[in-house]
């Protein structure tokens, strides 16, 4: 009995001084959640965050478009069908007026094809600027700007849909004006626009006030009752 006493008192006092201690039972934490089907079938990180089910985002190129659809006055970017005044100070013989063609390019003498698409009258200035720096003139100083605009498009329940020459401050309500007001089959809330851009058409809806790009194309659609 005394072995036992002993051997209660050394166990009570390990107990107290921490080098024994009971066992606790932690209750286990959930699961993680599952990766998204993106990280499953294309590998690499979940997309979609922590959030099991979530939606991902629209593409670049769709965001782009949805900010450009909401601002009322971006940034104009060049493309196909603009004509442009290119101006460079000193150099008669640069200074002209320049069409750009199906590939998105202008041509100039010495320098030859310069890529507009995608760029604004600045960006292009300065890349004009930058190959005439590189042989042929010294300071280039170059202006470049809008002569003439790309036309835009309006289909469907107008009075006269087709191509439209662009008019600063456009939006989806002047540019049905422009083609002669609404059908009586029209639907007046809403339309559609095919937007290009350097990745491909982005197709929006908006309401009537949404502001339209030269190159778009404007639908009015049918309403059905």
């Amino acid at each position: 009995m005394r072995h036992v006493r002993n051997l209660v008192v050394i166990l009570a006092a390990l107990a107290v001084s921490g080098c024994v201690s009971t066992p606790r039972f932690l209750m286990p934490g959930p699961p993680p959640p599952p990766p998204s089907i993106d990280a499953v079938v294309y590998g690499g990180p979940d997309v979609t965050g922590a959030i099991p089910g979530a939606i991902p985002g629209p593409s670049p190129a769709v965001a782009a478009a949805l900010v450009r659809a909401d601002d009322p006055d971006p940034p104009y970017t060049l493309d196909a069908g603009d004509r442009l005044r290119v101006v460079v100070y000193g150099q008669e013989g640069l200074t002209n007026t320049y069409a750009v063609d199906a590939a998105g390019r202008i041509t100039l003498p010495l320098i030859g094809g310069v890529a507009a698409r995608g760029r604004t009258t600045a960006e292009l200035a300065r890349v004009i600027a930058a190959r005439l720096r590189d042989g042929y003139i010294r300071e280039p100083h170059v202006a470049v700007e809008v002569e003439s605009y790309r036309p835009f498009f309006i289909l469907g329940e107008v009075a006269f849909p087709g191509q439209y020459p662009f008019v600063a401050h456009l939006t989806a309500e002047t540019a049905v004006a422009i083609a002669g007001g609404f059908t009586p089959r029209a639907y007046r809330t809403e339309i559609e626009i095919t937007r290009p851009t350097p990745q491909g058409p982005v197709r929006l809806k908006g309401p009537m006030l949404t502001p339209v790009r030269p190159g778009d194309t404007v639908v009015v659609s049918e309403r059905w009752f």
